[in-house]
């Protein structure tokens, strides 16, 4: 019996230790949350006036003839895939690796340790990517692509839908779509459209890029401080039932020592 109140005082002290932890770990994300929402929000600004400016440019019939908006027969896909550097947060990393797996034969360039550890590429943090290196991938892929090594670029992200939902999707950035909206503006473009299309590209996948880390990251944490909040309720509870289990095993124990001591008082000389 003394070794059950043992064992079980183990387990209440592993599981306080592991409530500490789990405590701290959501103090972070929590922190984290505020400071990753302005960024989330500037990014889908900065990306959503690109947008505006490369549907403009795509409804040009002499944009048309653009490296950048050529659809080949072939499906050579190179996909951009963001995951986090650490884990304890729930499902993110594994939707997003889910995601991957679907795309055979698709060459991957991983951000975030976790995918870099995954797909055996050097280490680049999803946390602290900054613009010039989204600016140095941006342009490396456009070269790539305008040389036909590859024929579709898209990016698997997590989209941030709130602090409870997040959802693992992919994003098409090359070849830039024909856009069928006429633009209201009489916009003049020197020298000529295509020209600006064709230097504007980098900095629209640049762009694109960082808003989709910014919205990952976004989304690491708030999956993070949900997963840290499941774990502390869990354990919480557990520390509930292993202190029930051990006043048991404590009384039990405390009883048949009394009932030994009576009988060895009433037992003959």
């Amino acid at each position: 019996m003394s070794g059950n109140t043992k064992a079980l005082r183990s387990r209440i002290k592993s599981t306080t230790s592991t409530l500490q932890l789990t405590k701290a770990m959501g103090l972070v994300a929590s922190s984290k949350i505020y400071r990753s929402n302005i960024a989330l929000k500037k990014a889908r600004e900065y990306s959503a006036a690109f947008d505006k400016v490369m549907s403009e440019l795509t409804s040009d019939s002499e944009c048309h003839k653009s490296p950048f908006m050529a659809v080949r027969d072939t499906d050579r896909t190179r996909l951009v895939v963001i995951a986090g550097d650490r884990g304890l947060a729930g499902g993110y990393n594994a939707n997003v690796f889910r995601l991957a797996s679907t795309f055979y034969g698709a060459e991957f360039i991983p951000v975030g340790k976790r995918a870099c550890d995954r797909f055996g590429k050097p280490f680049t943090s999803s946390e602290r990517f900054s613009f010039a290196d989204a600016q140095g991938i941006a342009n490396s892929l456009c070269e790539d692509f305008e040389k036909g090594q590859f024929d579709k670029l898209g990016i698997i992200y997590t989209k941030y839908v709130s602090a409870m939902t997040q959802d693992a999707c992919v994003r098409w950035v090359l070849p830039l779509s024909k856009s069928d909206e006429k633009s209201n503006t009489c916009t003049i473009y020197e020298p000529d459209a295509i020209t600006v299309l064709n230097h504007t590209v980098r900095e629209y996948v640049t762009g694109t890029i960082l808003a989709c880390i910014r919205e990952s990251f976004a989304s690491e944490v708030a999956a993070r401080r949900m997963a840290m909040d499941s774990a502390g309720k869990n354990a919480k509870q557990m520390i509930d039932e292993l202190g029930l289990q051990y006043n048991r095993a404590r009384q039990g124990a405390i009883t048949q020592e009394i009932t030994e001591i009576v009988a060895g008082s009433g037992s003959p000389l």
